[in-house]
């Protein structure tokens, strides 16, 4: 392996965990679009995806999506980041759906689509909680009741996004406000909502509790297919493959230091004060990546007994004195990622990529 640091993608096992989430989804009358974002315009894993049996794709940029297009993939594309209304005509040409939560950025997508002489299709979000984007539930019958009057625009739903800033967990209650809201709208507005798009991986616990509110028919998965795990409920989705994708990085320094820097301490280069424990000296390994490459939190050590103990932009540093191998200089150590490293890896343009069937 030349090409260090670098990303492990196991396509053929992310095109298992589409196959098996779209079918858990179908089972149960709900229709799935396949998050790619995490992989960051990567065409190997959007093709996973399809490969899968998914048809529907959805990114938060929109280079990513005109890189699918231009590609040749056949998907439904949804835009899952707030449009920005001075990039509507954008929105138009390239997503076939957008998220929405703001009436300026609708009108914007109107204009755009009529120039177009297209219809561009949106889902409502609602904020049931974690704070991130929608309208507030006591607003929504307001806008869209003004949303409704835009032309050239098909409102065809309502989406809810929990777990991704907040924290906020997803029940049957705040996943079910949905569903209450659809019909109190339908009915006093005389409007037909089509799709309620529930969440994202975070929801699917709600499939494997049984406890998915009747009416929910769409969801939104990246992190459950692409890893196989949901780091909102701190679980492995059951049955699914783990780590498709993980990072590898290669020794460049091995040697036997004390655990407390000499001299007077100040800050570091992230502007932060490190404190130490004094542990004696320990054999330490200094690895060929670094803040700049990746989030370092989001890594955790392949190899039983390492452990990391820091990193500056360029270097991670390993304790590996319970490591219980005879390391060397030039040796490759892998590192399990969770979603925050591995979206931070995937967007490097430091690490290369390497695909494994």
């Amino acid at each position: 392996m030349k090409n260090l640091p670098c990303t492990n993608i196991k396509v053929s096992r992310i095109a298992e965990n589409a196959r098996q989430m779209k079918a858990k989804c179908q089972s149960l009358g709900i229709n799935l679009t396949g998050v790619v974002k995490g992989a960051a315009g990567d065409l190997r894993v959007a093709e996973a995806f399809l490969a899968g049996g998914i048809n529907s794709l959805g990114d938060s940029r929109l280079k990513n999506i005109k890189k699918f297009k231009e590609a040749g993939l056949s998907a439904e594309f949804m835009l899952l980041r707030l449009p920005d209304p001075r990039r509507a005509d954008e929105v138009v040409e390239l997503a076939d759906i957008s998220l929405n939560s703001e009436l300026i950025t609708l009108k914007a997508l109107g204009e755009a689509a009529r120039a177009q002489k297209k219809l561009h299709k949106v889902i409502i979000m609602v904020d049931v909680g974690d704070l991130r984007e929608g309208v507030l539930p006591g607003e929504i019958k307001d806008f869209l009741a003004e949303a409704r009057h835009i032309s050239s625009i098909e409102i065809i739903g309502l989406g809810t996004n929990v777990g991704c800033y907040g924290g906020v967990l997803p029940t049957p209650e705040n996943t079910a406000e949905l569903v209450e809201l659809k019909s109190q709208l339908e009915a006093s507005l005389s409007i037909k909502l089509e799709v309620i798009s529930g969440g994202n991986t975070a929801t699917t616990v709600l499939l494997d509790q049984g406890k998915m509110p009747a009416g929910v028919n769409h969801l939104r998965v990246g992190e459950g297919i692409l890893q196989g795990t949901d780091i909102t409920n701190q679980r492995e989705l059951p049955g699914f493959n783990q780590q498709n994708i993980a990072l590898s990085a290669a020794v460049i320094e091995l040697k036997r230091k004390p655990t407390v820097p000499r001299g007077t301490l100040g800050h570091d280069a992230f502007g932060q004060q490190p404190s130490f424990v004094d542990k004696g000296e320990r054999l330490r390994a200094i690895l060929a990546v670094g803040r700049q490459d990746v989030r370092i939190a989001g890594l955790k050590p392949s190899l039983a007994g390492a452990e990391i103990i820091g990193a500056s932009s360029d270097h991670l540093l390993l304790d590996v004195t319970e490591a219980g191998v005879d390391l060397k200089v030039g040796d490759i150590i892998d590192f399990e990622l969770d979603y925050g490293g591995m979206l931070s890896a995937m967007t490097s343009p430091y690490l290369a990529r390497n695909y494994l069937q």
